[in-house]
């Protein structure tokens, strides 16, 4: 909505906070305007940073702010108090550990962010430091987010393509596809696995294996290419993880295939539940060429463009215009990029850019041009942007 349906961010993101004041939280998944507290993690919470961030204007960011960091510090979620005293939630005290724990740490991240902006330094450094607590959890023999027990040691047995319904440490997945689970610090994730190359290897066993999830796995483990689940949100950002360890290419053949097989304009055309929209903002947003793999923090990284052109209209009247020269079925592979006539060796634009419209031009291949997005200066980073 931040691109496409500017004019409506502000009431978005002032009837949240509005929601804030009566309920005493920022909403976690509201249905016919009631609190159902389903699934893990405080989802509300990278909205509305992420329009804080952008800038838009009639939103008060202090009260923002605010609310950000009550939903993030009150006896609200399951699991909060503990990682707020011990750093990890342990896997003996709840259910789903792993995955709430991780949802926490990318709320957390923005709201770091936020008192960056705002100058609260000391709340900056709490909030960056438990957007980290991914880290609790792997484990580097195995290689995988494991849960943790109270006494430090790692739940047993461990299997990680299991995916037991509300019973394992994981929701609506396992620990393949939990391990991505790190928009907020790619970079982190990159060098617990040994770095680029290690973590891309990992990756693409990910896309190449059996897609087998055990008897008791949710129905909500759909769209599957090995154990990457595009059916459930939770795995949308991990076509992408390539362009933060240099094999950017990549991404194009999964993100087409994507496209093109798990959407269809048939009735149950969507892959997987809907889910307050996200199935199809994956969809409209990387036919368009780019996709946040941060929710807050204004970069949109480049994948295959399924559209040949894309016109958006940007407030003051600008537009700003996306291209895929010699685009088809085939030429999937992004060769170059141009901005404003100008070469572009960044694999990502910024929210900041769109802004100023213009025009973003991507030149299509059938072979893999490698070089695109190697050089980590024309990485995306986990920054704002």
């Amino acid at each position: 909505y931040t691109i496409t349906h500017p004019e409506r961010v502000s009431d978005f993101v002032n009837s949240m906070v509005k929601i804030y004041e009566h309920q005493g939280k920022l909403p976690v998944w509201h249905l016919r305007g009631n609190e159902t507290n389903t699934m893990p993690g405080y989802s509300g919470i990278p909205v509305v940073i992420d329009a804080a961030l952008k800038g838009f204007e009639n939103i008060d960011l202090e009260k923002v702010y605010e609310a950000a960091k009550v939903s993030a510090t009150g006896d609200f979620e399951p699991g909060v108090k503990d990682l707020m005293e011990r750093g990890y939630i342990p896997a003996d005290f709840m259910v789903e550990s792993v995955a709430s724990s991780m949802e926490y740490a990318i709320g957390d991240w923005g709201v770091a962010q936020l008192a960056k902006k705002l100058g609260k330094t000391e709340d900056y450094e709490y909030f960056l430091n438990r957007s980290k607590a991914y880290k609790q959890y792997f484990d580097p023999e195995t290689r995988f987010m494991r849960g943790k027990l109270s006494d430090g040691s790692w739940r047993t047995p461990f299997n990680p393509v299991s995916a037991e319904h509300r019973v394992n440490d994981y929701c609506e997945g396992n620990a393949w596809q939990y391990l991505w689970l790190v928009p907020q610090d790619p970079e982190g994730l990159i060098e617990l696995l040994g770095g680029d190359e290690a973590f891309n290897e990992k990756l693409d066993e990910l896309f190449s294996m059996s897609s087998e999830l055990g008897d008791e796995a949710s129905m909500d483990i759909t769209g599957l290419i090995g154990q990457y689940a595009h059916g459930n949100e939770p795995s949308h950002h991990t076509t992408y993880m390539y362009a933060y360890s240099g094999e950017h290419y990549k991404i194009a053949d999964k993100v087409r295939y994507i496209n093109n097989e798990l959407y269809t304009d048939e009735p149950n055309g969507l892959s997987g539940n809907e889910d307050c929209g996200q199935m199809s903002a994956w969809y409209i947003l990387s036919s368009m060429g780019f996709y946040p793999v941060n929710p807050s923090n204004g970069a949109y990284v480049f994948g295959s463009p399924l559209f040949d052109e894309v016109s958006l209209n940007i407030p003051g009247q600008n537009k700003f215009k996306i291209s895929a020269k010699n685009n088809s079925d085939k030429n999937i592979y992004i060769q170059s990029v141009s901005l404003n006539g100008e070469d572009y060796k960044y694999s990502y634009i910024t929210h900041k850019q769109i802004l100023e419209g213009g025009k973003l031009e991507f030149v299509m291949g059938p072979n893999p041009n490698k070089n695109f997005g190697t050089e980590k200066k024309y990485r995306p980073k986990s920054i704002v942007y």
